[in-house]
């Protein structure tokens, strides 16, 4: 759902909501292809459930779920054949929505002169299958970033304003999931344009389904559905609630912005540094992070140029390179801006945490290192209080 689009107000739209049976879920990629859209969902693939390009309900990775754990992650098996019973895989829906890789402009020698191109690639028109309640508010977070302030990304926002969101709540939270402790899920937050609570037991497989925009109304009017009854509603229902409680990480019970800003000089930064890499995977993996850096590359002839914009990590060295060298040189430093962003001064400058609970970046990081783990431990060092200063200090 856009940004600023109207909800629907029939009574699907509302708690009640409609049942799909299984085969359901094949006319509803067929309704969006058919209605132009280019449908993004979950498969199985090279042992991870990806995003991809779907051409048919059938990609969808029924029966397969995942194990997962700081620097693990591998596929299982399912017995009772759910599509969306696995926690978030290596992607997440920002590499649609702002892509890794874009073309800005080209350059070309003509005839002595210098013709300048702007790029203007026409926006696909994305329908996104399965968004997890976390990833849509990590959409809804990437919203006020790169288009609710005075400069707008117009890639993010062509994409984001033709984008069609199906949410499916979360019944099967992984070991490294805490949406708990950010607030954002199991159960969907509102920005949908159709939420789905997947239901697979021994009264069959089916979908609690409910709109939220009028799009999504429309939508669901033309899927082959019944009317909720209260014992689908109720099993759906106790699933997210389920799912709450079994959450495989959680933050401190404290204001991580205030531990943030209180603990920029605790021992913890020298003990993670001397874990991390630096390679960035935290940051490629996240849904919310959103730097970039330009490069500009030629032809062999000097007669062509462009100019890309390419995802870039605040713990890459050079991201902070000014005349004389890098503003953060240590590992320590880099880390350190990283955590001490996403979870206190985001707020600052876009009024929310930037972590939405999803886990991604524990579960790929080559060395496991684990957000909800180094925020404890600064917690922790704020309870048994910093070190006293030396006699005699000012």
């Amino acid at each position: 759902m856009r940004p600023d689009a109207e909800t629907g107000s029939s009574p699907s739209a509302g708690p009640r909501g409609q049942v799909m049976g299984k085969d359901g879920m094949a006319a509803l990629v067929d309704v969006l292809l058919g209605r132009g859209f280019t449908v993004v969902g979950p498969t199985a693939r090279d042992g991870a459930i990806v995003l991809t390009e779907l051409r048919s309900a059938d990609e969808l990775p029924y029966g397969r779920g995942v194990e997962l754990e700081a620097g693990r992650y591998r596929l299982r098996e399912r017995p009772d054949g759910a599509a969306f019973a696995n926690a978030a895989g290596p992607q997440s829906w920002k590499q649609f929505l702002h892509p890794p890789r874009v073309r800005q402009w080209s350059a070309d020698r003509v005839e002595g002169e210098l013709v300048l191109t702007a790029d203007r690639t026409a926006s696909p028109r994305y329908a996104f299958l399965g968004v997890r309640p976390c990833d849509l508010r990590a959409i809804a977070v990437q919203d006020r970033v790169l288009t609710g302030g005075t400069h707008q990304d117009a890639v993010y926002e062509g994409r984001r304003r033709g984008a069609l969101l199906i949410v499916v709540e979360c019944t099967e939270p992984g070991a490294t999931c805490f949406c708990v402790s950010m607030g954002t899920g199991p159960a969907s937050g509102p920005g949908y344009d159709l939420v789905m609570t997947e239901v697979a037991d021994a009264d069959g497989h089916r979908f609690w389904i409910r709109s939220g925009s009028r799009e999504g109304e429309e939508i669901l009017a033309e899927l082959p559905v019944c009317p909720a009854d209260p014992e689908t509603r109720e099993t759906a229902r106790a699933g997210v609630a389920a799912a709450a409680d079994r959450m495989g990480r959680t933050m401190p019970e404290a204001d991580l912005r205030e531990l943030m800003a209180g603990t920029l000089d605790a021992p913890r930064w020298e003990d993670v540094a001397g874990r991390c890499l630096t390679c960035g995977n935290c940051t490629m993996v996240c849904p919310t992070c959103f730097c970039t850096t330009t490069e500009d590359v030629t032809d062999l002839t000097g007669d062509h140029a462009e100019r890309w914009r390419l995802w870039d990590s605040c713990f890459d060295l050079d991201f902070s390179h000014l005349h004389g060298g890098p503003v953060r040189a240590s590992t320590r430093s880099r880390y350190r801006q990283w955590m001490t962003h996403k979870l206190g001064t985001w707020y600052d400058q876009f009024g929310s945490s930037g972590c939405v609970g999803c886990g991604r970046c524990i579960v790929w990081c080559p060395v496991g290192i684990d957000i909800t783990e180094e925020a404890a431990a600064l917690h922790d060092w704020t309870r048994s209080g910093p070190p006293a200063p030396p006699e005699g200090a000012p």
